[in-house]
């Protein structure tokens, strides 16, 4: 995956808290140990960790930007895209945006911009206090989108994805992908509580990997306001396989399988390996948003 040396990166969508403290000092989750546990509860479910019973104490204030502020002085072009990981998230976070709103308005609707919050550690959130162990998440309450850049690592080393820049982008357009269900009324229908393999929160997971899947397929002809010209010049198979690596990595069965020894599809809220891949492949040959209607 490349980006065009030139655009220019709108850091005013990604505020990055990386080395904060929290209003007091307090941790997060108690007695922080949620550890791989709290990970393989809430790992990707893309929704608000009060809604994973994760949350901890406190008035939900949220940590202050650092000092640093090391995205918005380092991240300034697509050529740091290119060279930095941080960079490269900011340049996704933009082509996302990008294209959901170009898709909003040619459907007469008004797409609203959500921030991507990097943080490092623990947060507070509108949906709660959260650790980085519940891993990438959005949070309805304030509509933004919560990431630590070590999940990366993690999907990579301890759930088996192959890695590369496109697995990092199939999260952020997956966790961007719940932003559209939730200004779009689809995201509250996950909430009634209850698991399985045709759950409607298996639906919602599914209809947001074939969201990241949309966007991928226009990801290289959606123009970057900044310049007129797409912000991702060039996308490769070997990309695409790289997010269809982290798909499967985070399936429901997968992770029973590897870390519980047997699969329970009655307690699934994502969907399979190879669910997620389906739904992300039908967003990607299709590159139609009405092709993701997993309810149907």
């Amino acid at each position: 995956m490349q980006f065009d040396d030139d655009a220019d990166l709108d850091t005013s969508e990604v505020q990055d808290v990386r080395g904060s403290r929290l209003p007091g000092g307090r941790a997060t989750i108690g007695g922080g140990v949620v550890g791989l546990i709290g990970l393989l509860l809430a790992l990707f479910l893309g929704v608000g960790p009060d809604q994973l019973g994760l949350s901890g104490g406190g008035d939900g204030a949220a940590a202050q930007p650092s000092t640093l502020g090391e995205v918005q002085r380092d991240c300034r072009t697509g050529r740091d895209a290119n060279t930095r990981d941080d960079c490269r998230a900011v340049a996704v976070v933009n082509s996302v945006q990008d294209y959901w709103s170009q898709e909003f308005r040619q459907s007469g609707q008004r797409y609203t911009p959500a921030q991507t919050v990097f943080f490092s550690g623990q947060i507070r959130t509108a949906c709660g206090a959260a650790t980085a162990a519940v891993g990438p998440f959005y949070c309805p309450g304030d509509q933004k989108v919560y990431l630590d850049l070590g999940f990366f690592d993690e999907l990579r080393t301890k759930f088996g994805a192959s890695g590369g820049p496109f697995a990092q982008a199939y999260v952020i357009a997956h966790e961007y992908g719940h932003h559209v269900q939730d200004l779009m009324g689809t995201l509250d229908r996950s909430q009634d509580g209850l698991t399985g393999a045709d759950s409607n929160s298996v639906r919602v997971e599914l209809q947001a990997d074939c969201y990241a899947g949309v966007w991928a397929h226009h990801a290289t002809t959606t123009p970057d306001e900044s310049t007129g010209r797409p912000l991702i010049t060039s996308l490769t198979p070997a990309d695409i396989k790289d997010g269809l690596s982290a798909a499967a990595a985070v399936g429901d069965d997968r992770i029973q399988e590897q870390f519980q020894g047997r699969v329970t599809p009655e307690t699934w809220t994502h969907g399979s390996s190879l669910q997620r891949q389906q739904w992300f492949d039908q967003g990607y040959r299709t590159g139609d948003p009405d092709r993701c209607d997993t309810f149907g």
